[in-house]
């Protein structure tokens, strides 16, 4: 189906995930006037009063740059809400990003009708991530208007389906809006996205090693030099199973080869409550895609490398099919 015209000003099919305690509004602005969807968790303002703060600047901000480069405008951005029944905040965020009138919201942890039809009211879209079929049907039945189905590797909390599978499954009864999430650090990556019937890749860890990140210098370097082999899948910082850095689990005094299993029903998104150590601040998240990224940039030169890769792997494509395709 047809993109939104939400969508039109994208220079590549990327939607930036959003990164707990990293993702701020220098790093969303940098990604929409690069032309990329720009994002940001809503708990990463505290207090409240900070979100709207940053709203405030991110929408000033993106309509000044829109003024000065009305040939090519900026790309939309998108707040994320957790919809779990831990998050005693998300009446007030929803309050907020009604006031700015946010173009696109992205939903985790629960399928919320009455979160979806608050968005649609003022004019906005709905993704949903979720880890298989099930989740995303509910999803799709109380309204979301599209999904992220995050694959096995992706960062954060992430599923265990290869995204192959995912994707086959999900197609075969739905045909709105998909970013597909899970281990896309590379233009090659954003293209295979594509080719399995997303309209947008996923991009999570690869802007965690930006200038524009709100990481500490030490995690910005260890996405560097890391690799798929350095990241551990375990539920046990939150009560959801999610991909983390060895490295930080080590440093924390961990064994990453040996950690224990977390009981589900504690879960604790903001503090990794089920350890004495914190998620997010003191075990660091990432995916398996980061052996692409090899040095701390600005979003501007991550997203021209993307967009070179992108299109020189359509090239070798086009080149490669053709015999095939009569």
């Amino acid at each position: 189906m047809p993109l939104p015209a939400l969508f039109a000003n994208l220079r590549l099919p990327v939607i930036a995930s959003p990164l707990f305690l990293i993702s701020g509004p220098e790093l969303v602005i940098a990604q929409c006037k690069a032309g990329i969807v720009g994002s940001f968790p809503s708990l990463n303002a505290r207090p409240i009063s900070l979100l709207d703060e940053w709203l405030h600047q991110i929408t000033e901000e993106l309509a000044t740059y829109n003024r000065a480069n009305p040939t090519r405008p900026a790309a939309p951005f998108a707040v994320n809400q957790i919809v779990h029944k831990t998050n005693n905040r998300l009446g007030d965020d929803m309050a907020l990003c009604e006031k700015w009138q946010v173009p696109m919201l992205i939903t985790s942890l629960g399928a919320r009708e009455d979160v979806y039809a608050a968005a649609h009211r003022w004019g906005g879209i709905v993704l949903h991530d979720v880890i298989n079929s099930n989740h995303a049907q509910k999803a799709i039945t109380k309204g979301a208007d599209g999904l992220i189905p995050v694959a096995a590797g992706a960062g954060g909390h992430a599923g265990a389906l290869s995204p192959f599978a995912l994707m086959q499954e999900i197609r075969q009864w739905f045909d709105g809006l998909i970013a597909l999430s899970g281990a896309i650090a590379h233009g090659r990556s954003i293209l295979a996205a594509q080719a399995m019937g997303a309209d947008f890749a996923y991009i999570g860890s690869a802007w965690i090693a930006t200038e524009e990140a709100r990481a500490e210098a030490d995690y910005k370097q260890a996405i560097v030099d890391s690799s798929a082999d350095d990241i551990v899948y375990s539920n046990l910082f939150t009560g959801v199973h999610g991909n983390y850095l060895r490295s930080s689990i080590v440093n924390a005094g961990l064994d990453p080869d040996h950690l224990p299993e977390s009981d589900p029903t504690k879960m604790d998104f903001g503090s990794g409550g089920n350890t004495d150590v914190k998620a997010w601040k003191d075990i660091w998240g990432s995916g398996q895609g980061i052996g692409a990224v090899s040095a701390i940039e600005p979003v501007s030169a991550r997203v021209a490398r993307l967009e070179q890769e992108y299109r020189e792997a359509s090239a070798a494509l086009n080149a490669n099919t053709a015999p095939f395709l009569g």
